[in-house]
């Protein structure tokens, strides 16, 4: 997924559960606060913020190992890099 439009408020969650990270760890690891982490993550939809902070946030999870998956007509998702060390 290239698009931070697309990305999800749950799969950021997800990605975060995955990689056993806590709010505070991704929110400072992405350079926000963590009421703007769960603002995030609580939205029904796309990522709710600041594209800005999104894309921080996005990058931040794709370093640590996370991989978006665009949705195929499953929906999206996410998934863990072969070599990411949950």
């Amino acid at each position: 997924m290239s698009d931070n439009a697309n990305i999800l408020g749950c799969q950021i969650a997800a990605a975060r559960a995955l990689l056993r990270l806590e709010q505070a760890e991704l929110a400072k690891a992405a350079n926000i606060s963590v009421p703007t982490l769960r603002r995030m993550e609580a939205s029904p939809g796309a990522a709710l913020g600041m594209a800005n902070n999104v894309a921080a946030v996005r990058s931040a999870l794709e370093t640590a190992g996370a991989i978006f998956i665009a949705g195929n007509g499953e929906g999206p998702g996410v998934r863990l890099k072969k070599d990411a060390a949950p």
